[in-house]
Formats: structure tokens, sequence, C-alpha cells
């Protein structure tokens, strides 16, 4: 009988243990007020202030950043150059010193013009210059707001240079 009593005993601090009964976490706590933005519905939400530079040989964009885990992760190795090729006629890629976390981001996205993406399986940037179908994988970044052709109409290989645009 006292056996027993043992058994049902540690399967009940096994079970508590497992349980996430204190609530959400710091780190939760802390990458939901991480920045301020602002709500755009089901697609991942705008950051007021986070902007990026593409700069090229001839051509300075600007996009405008989505907040989520990716996004902070490749801001964090900025400024970056990155030689871009094209690939597929469709998008041009480059490969990133480090794979980003793509924690709480949605398994896919429907990539538009201008989007500017990362390809978990692959570990890469994309930048989208013709529309594309969902992709399981892709993440969004950002989206660049004028411009993009110039991307589109380059030939070959290029180094483009990220840059975050200090907040105004």
């Amino acid at each position: 009988m006292r056996r027993r009593s043992t058994i049902k005993l540690v399967v009940a601090v096994l079970a508590l243990a497992s349980c996430d009964c204190a609530g959400p976490s710091r780190a939760a706590d802390a990458e939901s007020s991480a920045s301020p933005s602002t709500d755009t519905g089901s697609s991942p939400r705008q950051v007021a202030t986070m902007k990026l530079r593409l700069i090229t040989e001839d051509t300075v964009l600007t996009a405008t950043l989505v907040d989520n885990a990716a996004t902070r992760d490749f801001v964090s190795l900025l400024p970056l150059s990155l030689t871009l090729r094209d690939y597929a006629g469709t998008e041009k890629v480059s490969d990133l010193p480090k794979r980003l976390s793509t924690s709480g981001t949605p398994p896919g996205v429907d990539p538009v013009v201008g989007d500017l993406a990362y390809y978990a399986p692959w570990g890469n940037l994309a930048i989208f210059y013709r529309d594309f179908g969902y992709s399981s994988g892709l993440v969004k970044l950002g989206h660049i707001e004028s411009g993009i052709e110039k991307l589109g109409r380059a030939r070959g290989e290029f180094v483009v240079r990220f840059e975050l645009v200090e907040a105004q």
C-alpha cells in the first residue's frame, strides 16, 4: 500500500512540474512589450519606428519592418552587407550569416511585390520583386515602400547594405 502511495505522489509531482502553473514567462512578457506597434489585424504588426534602408551602388530604398522574432533577429545583425542574386525571376536572395528565430511566427506567408522575407528552410533573405504564392517556412520581415522595380531590373549579383534608420 505504501509503495502505491509513493508512486501516486511521484506522478502528481511530475504532472505539476510539467505544467505552466506560474503563468506566462518573463521572456514572453518582454517580447510582447519589446517595441511600440500598431495592430493590423491578423497580419504581422507594423513597427511604427522601425525602418530599414537598403543601399546599392545607385539606389537607396526604405522598408517598414514588421514586429516579430525573425525581424528582431535580423535587426540585431545590422548594419549588414549582402550579395544578392536572382532566384526564379521572382526574388532577389542572399544567405544570412546566421539563422533567424521564427518563434511565434505564422507557418508561412503569401508574399507580394516589395516584401522582404526570411525563408527559414534555407536560412536566406528574400526580396520579392514579382508576386508569388503562399510559401511554407517564409516569414515576412517588412515591406519596401517604393522603388522595388529597380532591384528587379538589376542583373547578376550585386551588393546591398542594410541599415536601420534611426527614429526621428
